[in-house]
């Protein structure tokens, strides 16, 4: 150890960097991939986003990119295993369907009607009418979804909100690859408009779940017994979600 080593003033590095956005193929899928630099982090940690929409590397802050590289050679047969088993990504086109509150919907396209998306039926059966160019179907799909989100999120809101005698300080909706929904310590709400594919009783589970936090910070016994509470189907909800969620980060909204 050099004299006057420990003497020295030292700056500690943030906890991360900003990710670095590159591509890595897998299985002939382009997948996005975040290289985040974290300095608690020991080793490299290799994760796949929900959905396998994407991958996420975290490494100690100033390591080589060829490392990066071996790595993820390394786990090349870990990560062809683990995609294999995701389900399959579904492609918004016209005749495919899309589950709208636990519902299949057939896609229908209308390129002559002016709009964005309507809520109908063709021979009996739940439809989702999209209007417009055809390239704009997976983009007006999510909005849709987005819309109906607010629609349905805010009053589960005001409600369970109200039942807990906390009031958020604003709703957001995202979406986001790795949680449904989060609770910032300042009241902060997100939820991802995804949930909208989902039944209503798991939709109202995601609410709940997240309004206790508001009071309870935690997911201990206090937790999960006012989360009950308000949403009294909450383990079924939660099983489903285990279930069918990565089916539903699966689909598609990029066009």
């Amino acid at each position: 150890m050099l004299p006057g080593f420990l003497k020295r003033p030292v700056r500690l590095p943030p906890p991360s960097s900003e990710p670095e956005d590159r591509t890595h193929v897998v299985a002939g899928r382009e997948l996005p991939l975040r290289v985040v630099e974290n300095a608690r982090a020991k080793r490299l940690t290799l994760r796949i986003d929900a959905g396998g929409r994407g991958l996420r590397v975290t490494v100690p802050p100033g390591l080589p990119e060829r490392e990066v590289d071996r790595f993820l050679d390394r786990h090349h047969g870990w990560l062809e295993e683990k995609l294999g088993k995701l389900p399959d990504r579904p492609q918004l086109r016209p005749g495919a369907k899309l589950p709208l509150r636990g519902v299949p919907h057939l896609i229908v396209h209308e390129p002559s009607a002016r709009g964005s998306v309507a809520v109908d039926s063709v021979d009996g059966a739940p439809a989702l009418v999209v209007h417009g160019d055809r390239a704009h179907l997976p983009r007006r799909l999510a909005d849709f979804l987005k819309r109906e989100a607010k629609r349905d999120i805010e009053p589960l809101v005001a409600k369970h909100s109200a039942a807990v005698g906390r009031k958020a300080k604003a709703v957001r909706f995202k979406d986001t690859t790795s949680r449904w929904g989060s609770c910032s310590s300042d009241g902060n709400l997100s939820f991802s408009w995804r949930i909208m594919m989902a039944p209503p009783v798991v939709i109202d589970y995601l609410i709940a779940h997240e309004v206790a936090h508001l009071k309870e910070m935690n997911h201990g016994p206090k937790f999960w017994k006012l989360c009950r509470q308000l949403s009294p189907r909450t383990d079924e909800a939660k099983a489903w979600l285990k279930r069918n969620g990565a089916a539903l980060h699966a689909i598609g909204f990029g066009g």
